[in-house]
């Protein structure tokens, strides 16, 4: 009898687990959704799961806290990248809205054209709007984290991935002092010492 109730427990405990493990994915916001341009050409991430997410912030566009902004922040930024910086595409796999909703940039396993050397082995990650001063809200810090364990769960990001501020690879600003200062209090952030590069 309590081999039964154990094996019962037991069947139940992977259950639970394995139905958390497929709902941490947030929904997205697809391309066709935000009414994204095509892009000039793509280019698979040669290496599956990357070992490296890098955050960043826009900056401008500024923050976004309805979808209709959001949606147009998008297409602002997906045009800049295209038509003044000449990317192939918006440079980021994600970005995150004001209300924590996810949009698709590149979306996964796509390169991105986001952090000089780390383009190819990292997920990039947007917040919409300026970090500098103030935290992006409660929704967009949670949404974040939970797209970072989908990204794990996929296999697209390393189990034992680093967690990077886009200025930890590059001088600038981004993705703001008290973004930074935050995601350094998260799980696998890493100082990013010469030795881990």
């Amino acid at each position: 009898m309590k081999l039964l109730q154990l094996t019962a427990q037991i069947t139940l405990c992977l259950l639970f687990t394995s139905n958390r493990a497929t709902a941490t994915c947030p929904q997205v916001v697809s391309r066709a959704d935000w009414d994204a341009r095509a892009p000039v050409s793509s280019q698979t991430i040669p290496s599956l799961p990357v070992p490296y997410v890098v955050i960043h912030h826009t900056y401008l566009p500024g923050f976004c806290n309805t979808s209709q902004a959001c949606e147009a922040a998008m297409r602002s930024m997906q045009n800049y990248h295209q038509n003044t910086q000449k990317w192939t595409d918006i440079g980021y796999n994600f970005c995150i809205g004001g209300t924590g909703q996810v949009y698709e940039g590149r979306g996964w396993d796509i390169v991105g054209t986001h952090a000089p050397n780390y383009n190819n082995r990292s997920i990039g990650i947007c917040f919409i709007g300026d970090f500098r001063a103030e935290l992006p809200t409660l929704e967009m810090l949670a949404t974040a984290k939970s797209l970072i364990e989908c990204g794990v769960e996929r296999n697209s990001t390393s189990p034992d991935y680093k967690l990077l501020g886009h200025s930890q690879v590059r001088s600038t600003e981004c993705p703001g002092t008290a973004l930074l200062n935050e995601i350094k209090t998260w799980p696998h952030w890493d100082s990013l010492n010469k030795t881990n590069t």
